[in-house]
């Protein structure tokens, strides 16, 4: 029986948020089996709790399942990144366009506030010479620019699949990439600044054209 105590601390949606991290972080390798048995000793619960946790995250796509199979972390490859990451410039772009339209100064001024947390943690990045123990900062930093982006748009069906989308953009990306070598940050650094630069000129050619510049290598 888990201690009940341990149950109440951390309880399903802790679980599933750290979870959630690890499989976007590359704390599960590629195609790693995921063993609820295991994974219970883990979070102090049941396995039944897990099994119910990494149902949830494979819909979403971090996770893949089989009858009888179980669990996997999703495998990646260049094909499964570059359809996750068409399918994300769609949905940014548009998001972002509309938010950008109905946003007004509050919309400019948290997303310039999340700008302003995200480029403090890649200059630390780039101080240290390597992401190392700073790659969880700074995916939830990148995540929370790329959502505020989005998050004016009047489409909650739009930000709900860009969620899912994002997440396993993410976990592709970290598969392939894990190391994050310093000129790949300084591009990503430039980029992120053209669309803030952009979002905040109001002008919607532009604004689509660094969404897509950011994901073309991608693509």
């Amino acid at each position: 029986m888990p201690d009940s105590r341990i149950e109440q601390r951390v309880g399903t949606p802790d679980i599933y948020a750290d979870l959630q991290r690890r499989l976007m972080t590359a704390g599960f390798a590629p195609g790693a089996k995921l063993m609820p048995s295991a994974l219970q000793h883990e979070y102090g619960c049941s396995a039944n709790t897990v099994r119910d946790v990494l149902l949830q995250l494979s819909k979403v796509g971090l996770v893949e399942f089989e009858i009888q199979r179980g669990f996997r972390a999703r495998r990646v490859s260049a094909e499964r990144r570059s359809d996750v990451a068409r399918f994300r410039v769609l949905l940014e772009q548009e998001g972002a366009v509309a938010s950008m339209a109905r946003g007004g100064l509050a919309w400019e001024a948290r997303l310039t506030a999340a700008h302003h947390s995200l480029s403090h943690i890649e200059r630390e990045i780039g101080r240290q010479g390597r992401v190392g123990a700073l790659l969880p900062l700074w995916s939830d930093a990148e995540r929370a620019f790329h959502e505020t982006l989005i998050s004016d748009c009047g489409m909650p069906l739009l930000i709900e699949t860009y969620a899912s989308v994002y997440m396993q953009f993410r976990q592709q990306i970290v598969g392939l990439e894990e190391a994050y070598a310093p000129d790949f940050l300084h591009r990503i650094v430039a980029e992120h600044q053209a669309i803030l630069d952009a979002a905040l000129s109001g002008a919607e050619g532009p604004l689509r054209q660094a969404i897509h510049d950011h994901q073309k290598r991608h693509l």
